[in-house]
């Protein structure tokens, strides 16, 4: 089963309605969601702090500005052609 990673932090409302459009997804699209706290590495806080959250399925990210319904769902359809 295909894992997507999910970077996000605590005390994030974009994070959490993201969190609820990747539980949802998942009911159509199955995959795992790992979830990963952006505080708990330094190079990841550097790296995401200002595009959290972020989505990751293979090569492909989606940030917070890109995230949406339709861009997650292209995203698990060319992945699963793949």
């Amino acid at each position: 089963m295909k894992k997507v990673q999910f970077f996000t932090k605590e005390n994030c409302l974009l994070c959490d309605e993201a969190e609820v459009l990747l539980e949802a997804m998942q009911a159509v699209y199955p995959f795992l969601i790992e979830k990963i706290d952006i505080y708990e590495d330094d190079v990841l806080l550097e790296k995401y702090q200002i595009e959290i959250p972020v989505v990751k399925l293979g090569d492909v990210e989606l940030n917070s500005t890109q995230l949406t319904f339709e861009n997650l769902e292209a995203m698990l359809l060319k992945n699963e052609m793949e």
